[in-house]
């Protein structure tokens, strides 16, 4: 159908819309469901879009419209809700750039026989948590608070009750819970509470009461380290001023719109004080009102525990918020809550204000690179790219990570994470198996299947992926990214056909793939450094023959940590170890420590 056709048809559809509430479906010229949308009246919203003045990104989406649907509801909420299902169901392109799917991390204490304290990200927010505290904006303050409590107090540290007292017994850190059962914790349990619940004045009590205990017995160093959290701890809570001192947790929503964006800004306030924001510019394809709407029932759809209450601009619909936001949502005329609620508009116009030109530059520049992308491949949908990369040492601790770019930009709710079942050296039999469990997931679950696999390497790991992919009866193109002698991306291999494509350093193609390499390989790296981490008490040890239960006891007391380890002397290891075995734990703390440190 030509372009006359497709207007002469759109028109004469628009002319049968009624003026009813409901939820409108966008599609493509392959009948791809590209953006969901509800209106209070159809018809005059989806003329909007085809008689009216668009621009930006409303330009870019009308555009690439061929035909509409839309279902009728009987009020506006029911369409809200449809339109939220919808958008769940299709996870169409254009309602994926006011998508927020971050999750911030919480703390939990476990508030059990043997108490615990952990970080927190994935929580279910149909439960009742009593004992979760945040969300923490900065997931980085958030995992060192719960390490200074942790350091503080004697909690529980094992995931599993281990038969015998493990170092953090040993050292203090720790009550034994695995072998002392009748322990009284009351104490404990309530002042860790008290400051998880905003009593600055018990932690900073208990810093002082640790650091003069370690001075007496010279501990310099570890009091030395006491006195930096301190410090630490200082600077955060003056940050922390802003504050309505009635102890309720909020959040609070404001925007500020200018050229074709819109600047979010979330304040989070926690027990009575502002603990940290959270910032988002989107261009803007709908109308301002109902994408606010939109974006703050998605903020709290998956990850995000509701407050008890959340302050919103007098504009937005506040029934319909209520409906759907298990909150009590409210707006503000006057006092300390209005003085914020514009303070959080201050801070969304100065954000946009400072970033415009870049989010300008950076939206353009990717789009035009996947359409260039797309144009060398003969791909002229090309939307959603997947990429895998690996990672082991010495093959231990294998895993494998994939990302998501959609539309040339990265869609981190759809990354993923694989940890390998055979720990070996082996990069290709590892791709099979990333890819046979990623895409059997996908044909069981029905979900979103990409339009191109991005693999780092050559023939022989392109070969893996489609042996799988074609077991499963898939079609999917499949290129490798090769990389010169400078570990700089120089080729792009043609699965299909086997054709190799040198890149242009200085061109938008260049600039994405690059961006998806390095976004890759990171997502992965970090992810072997969580699973090294998670063992790094006990499993990186337990590579090294000769170094037992006893000889593991002895390192970790002397040296308390691995980092410490791997920073020691050969000499000071051999004064618990035999020279041979320290030299083999050298050298792999070594490979360890160059493996981090790579790019």
């Amino acid at each position: 159908m030509n372009e006359e056709n497709i207007n002469k048809y759109i028109k004469e559809k628009l002319s049968l819309v009624p003026s009813l509430p409901g939820s409108y479906q966008m599609k493509n010229n392959v009948g791809t469901i590209i953006y969901v949308g509800k209106a209070k009246n159809l018809k005059n919203r989806l003329k909007s879009y085809f008689t009216g003045r668009v621009t930006g990104k409303t330009k870019k989406l009308v555009s690439e419209i061929v035909d509409f649907d839309y279902i009728v509801t009987g009020s506006e909420l029911e369409a809200f809700i449809l339109e939220l299902n919808l958008i769940k169901k299709y996870d169409p392109k254009y309602n994926i750039l006011l998508k927020d799917d971050k999750s911030y991390p919480y703390i939990e204490f476990k508030n059990e026989k043997y108490p615990s304290l952990i970080v927190k990200r994935e929580v279910n927010i149909n439960k009742k948590h009593k004992m979760l505290f945040g969300p923490y904006p900065n997931g980085h303050a958030a995992r060192r608070l719960v390490d200074l409590i942790n350091r503080l107090y004697p909690l529980k540290k094992c995931d599993k009750m281990p038969k015998k007292e493990c170092l953090y017994y040993h050292i203090g850190e720790c009550l034994g819970y695995c072998t002392h059962k009748d322990l009284d914790t009351t104490q404990m349990r309530q002042e860790i509470i008290d400051i998880l619940n905003g009593h600055d004045e018990i932690l900073i009590n208990k810093i002082l009461e640790k650091i003069k205990i370690n001075s007496d017995n010279l501990n310099f160093e570890v009091a030395l380290d006491l006195k930096k959290e301190l410090d630490y701890i200082k600077v955060i809570f003056e940050r922390q001023k802003v504050e309505l001192n009635d102890g309720i947790n909020r959040d609070i929503f404001n925007y500020y719109y200018e050229n074709g964006y819109i600047s979010i800004v979330v304040f989070f306030l926690r027990n009575g004080k502002l603990v940290g924001n959270k910032k988002n510019i989107f261009p803007l394809i709908d109308d301002i009102k109902e994408t606010l709407e939109y974006y703050i029932v998605n903020f709290y759809a998956k990850k995000n525990i509701p407050p008890k209450e959340v302050i919103v601009p007098e504009s937005l619909d506040i029934e319909l918020l209520n409906s759907v936001v298990n909150s009590k949502i409210v707006t503000t005329q006057k006092g300390k809550k209005k003085h914020l609620l514009d303070l959080a508009e201050t801070n969304a116009k100065i954000n946009l204000e400072n970033n415009m030109e870049l989010e300008y530059r950076k939206n353009e520049k990717t789009e035009i690179a996947c359409k260039e992308l797309g144009e060398l491949l003969g791909m002229p949908n090309l939307s959603v790219i997947e990429s895998f990369d690996n990672s082991n040492l010495f093959g231990s601790f294998t895993v494998s990570g994939m990302v998501v770019f959609i539309d040339g930009s990265p869609s981190t709710k759809d990354y993923r994470k694989f940890k390998i079942s055979k720990e070996q050296n082996d990069d290709v039999g590892s791709m099979k198996e990333v890819i046979y469990r990623r895409y059997q997931s996908v044909l069981l679950n029905r979900t979103r299947i990409p339009d191109l696999i991005l693999v780092d390497g050559g023939i022989n790991q392109i070969n893996a992926c489609m042996s799988i992919l074609n077991d499963l009866n898939l079609k999917i193109k499949v290129c490798g990214l090769a990389k010169d002698d400078k570990h700089s991306l120089n080729e792009l291999l043609d699965g299909d056909i086997l054709k190799s494509y040198k890149i242009d350093k200085k061109s938008n193609v260049f600039y994405l793939l690059t961006r998806i390499s390095d976004e890759v390989h990171r997502f992965t790296i970090n992810y072997h450094r969580q699973i090294r981490s998670k063992g790094s008490i006990a499993s990186i040890l337990d590579n090294i023959d000769g170094i037992g239960e006893t000889r593991k006891k002895e390192l970790l007391k002397k040296f308390g940590s691995i980092k410490k380890i791997t920073e020691a002397t050969l000499e000071e290891i051999e004064t618990i170890l035999p020279h041979k075995t320290a030299v083999n734990l050298k050298e792999y703390l070594e490979a360890l420590k160059e493996k981090d440190t790579k790019k």
